[in-house]
């Protein structure tokens, strides 16, 4: 299928590459069919994705894998909310946490509080809302991503 995209132009994406949100993401709950984008050029690296909606060509979210960021992230989330995704294991999970880049990139964060958990082979996914009190909806991560690009 291809689609004609605000940020990246026209993109083809593969029926195995689009992911369902069954009750869409926060704040975007009509928004269900989502493929994950990676672009160097338009990210600000650090391993950014984008979380591309199918159902609103100019509607992108950056993402990315939160162990990047906070190498103990350990979510706790509701049983009952990751059912729809099927049967989850360590080799079909995915977590990513969406990413605030404001205009002033030392002031970017990423919601720990509202990951989105991924099933890989039934292609669905959810983002609930985390019982860990200790994760904030607004993390700081540039000086963070900073040290890594840093190599220290």
């Amino acid at each position: 299928m291809k689609i004609q995209t605000r940020a990246f132009g026209e993109v083809d994406i593969a029926e195995d590459k689009i992911l369902t949100f069954e009750n869409g993401i926060i704040g975007f709950p009509d928004m269900k069919r989502f493929t994950l984008i990676h672009d160097e050029e338009k990210g600000v690296g650090a391993g950014i994705r984008f979380l591309q909606s199918l159902d609103e060509p100019g509607f992108a979210m950056p993402v990315m894998d939160p162990l990047l960021v906070r190498p103990n992230y350990d979510p706790q989330v509701e049983e009952a909310l990751l059912k729809s995704l099927g049967t989850l294991t360590e080799e079909n999970l995915l977590i990513l946490v969406t990413v605030t880049v404001p205009s002033d990139l030392t002031k970017m964060t990423v919601n720990l509080q509202g990951p989105i958990v991924i099933n890989v082979e039934t292609r669905k996914a959810c983002q609930p809302i985390v019982e860990n009190i200790e994760y904030p909806i607004k993390f700081p991560i540039y000086d963070i991503l900073q040290a890594a690009k840093g190599g220290e």
